[in-house]
């Protein structure tokens, strides 16, 4: 069984890896087709055989004006090595040249394909070599046979080939499309990716539907959400998205760290987002009760006068104040008791030394060592009589109502004092203020507060319980 599935395993694996290269492979040329219009020029200076296979894909083709240009050059080249420089047949050709050259720099053909820069590169690089400010002029004095007879036609040529031609060269025309936009048979060669990524959506979609049959269809689609962008013929760059998810599924690149940080960035904006909402709508709330006199009349009030649900039927108030009494009667003061008696004999030794004719007394022989007897004995009876007399009180019925009588009237008289000396409005105040200080200065230390640390803290935690799971079951 376990053979199978490694086996069931490893060819979903390859076909993972193979769907993922294809992917690549698409995503490569969805690239290279963006890149490939401003790049242009340089695939035509370096690899002139991809702009002549992919020009017409592009819907480029040579500039009509340009290219009539440079034929007239190769032509006057032509005729010169037939009749020479001073020929008619050349002066002709010249005066050709001057011609165009006219038209190119007043009608500038460069403009369509954005490449009215290299245009101006060209009058320039001729205005230089002419020595004339004027392009016109410096074109119309370069193509004249007084000019190149002066000068060497072979260095000249040499100049204009290497300096003027290549500009002019990589000018185009690019065709508009029926929709009137520019042509583009780019969907020529994506429409074979699009039809197998769509038809493999479609499958695995059809597996997800039947393997969780309460999800609907378009949920078990976007389940490979990301595999949408594969399909549309829009925005293709973001194919970059499924790519990489599917690489990383197919393990043949490793995005485990890029995972943890892109995660741990989101939740660390939403923890902290998040956390500051919540802290500051209860504390909201706590003062919303303040001002309105909701909590210290809950305190305040008896118990059949408040108006909230009882889940217990105990008064927690008196409960805990009674649970708290037991434990420091029956566990805290027994151990506290010998410093109590340390104190206790420290003040009854003060209070003795304050008698009139206590020094002159201690003078006497056996005196000092009995009054320090006398002071511990003191001591000692005191805290034994008061522990005595509070655990008598707690276990005896009587006393216990009678403390119960003391603490109601107790909680009475304070309720009714600072109703009577209108304090609480005072301690509203107070109270309302401390809840806002505690909201500001919360908050900016939850600002400053390094969350990614603390997710990296609570990461570890995930993974150490799954680790040492997992070494359990190994061993």
């Amino acid at each position: 069984m376990m053979s199978k599935l490694k086996t069931f395993q490893g060819k979903n694996l390859w076909f993972e890896r193979v769907m993922a290269i294809t992917a690549t492979v698409n995503l490569v040329l969805v690239l290279f087709d963006l890149s490939y219009i401003p790049g242009r020029d340089f695939y035509f200076r370096r690899v002139p055989e991809i702009t002549k296979l992919y020009d017409p894909i592009k819907g480029i083709e040579p500039h009509r004006d340009t290219k009539q240009y440079l034929e007239a050059v190769d032509e006057l080249e032509t005729q010169i090595i037939q009749t020479g420089l001073t020929s008619p047949q050349v002066k002709t050709k010249l005066a050709e040249l001057r011609r165009l050259s006219t038209e190119m720099i007043e009608t500038n053909p460069f403009a369509s394909a954005g490449k009215s820069g290299t245009l101006e590169k060209i009058k320039n690089r001729m205005g230089e070599h002419i020595g004339e400010e004027s392009a016109k002029g410096a074109f119309n004095t370069f193509w004249s046979q007084e000019y190149l007879s002066e000068r060497n036609w072979d260095q000249e040529k040499y100049f204009f080939n290497q300096k003027i031609r290549p500009g002019i060269a990589k000018n185009y025309y690019r065709k508009i499309g029926e929709n009137g936009e520019l042509f583009d048979d780019f969907w020529i060669i994506d429409l074979p990716f699009v039809l197998l990524f769509a038809t493999e959506l479609l499958v695995r979609t059809f597996l997800i539907k039947r393997r969780y049959s309460h999800l609907s269809w378009l949920e078990a689609v976007m389940w490979r959400w990301y595999d949408l962008f594969l399909l549309i013929p829009i925005w293709r760059w973001l194919r970059i998205i499924p790519v990489t998810i599917r690489l990383d599924q197919a393990k043949l690149i490793d995005l485990y760290v890029v995972r943890r940080q892109i995660h741990q960035g989101i939740l660390a904006n939403f923890a902290e987002e998040i956390t500051e909402i919540v802290v500051v709508q209860v504390i909201n709330q706590v003062q919303g009760s303040i001002k309105r006199g909701e909590i210290t009349r809950w305190l305040l009030q008896s118990d059949n006068v408040r108006s909230y649900i009882d889940i217990n039927n105990i008064n927690e108030v008196e409960a805990i104040t009674g649970l708290l009494i037991k434990t420091v009667v029956n566990q805290v003061l027994p151990k506290i008791q010998p410093e109590v008696n340390a104190i206790l004999c420290h003040n009854i030794e003060v209070a003795c030394q304050q008698l009139p004719g206590y020094k002159n007394i201690l003078m006497l022989p056996g005196v000092g060592k009995a009054q320090t007897q006398i002071s511990e004995q003191l001591a000692t009876q005191i805290t034994t009589n008061i522990y005595s007399a509070l655990v008598s009180t707690i276990k005896d019925p009587v006393a216990a109502k009678l403390s119960n009588q003391l603490i109601e009237k107790f909680t009475t008289a304070f309720s009714s004092e600072i109703l009577q000396k209108q304090v609480l409005v005072e301690i509203q105040s107070l109270l309302n203020d401390l809840l806002e200080e505690i909201k500001i200065n919360y908050i900016q230390r939850l600002s400053q507060e390094d969350i990614d640390k603390i997710l990296e803290e609570t990461r570890k935690m995930r993974i150490e319980p799954s680790s040492r799971a997992e070494l359990k079951i190994n061993n």
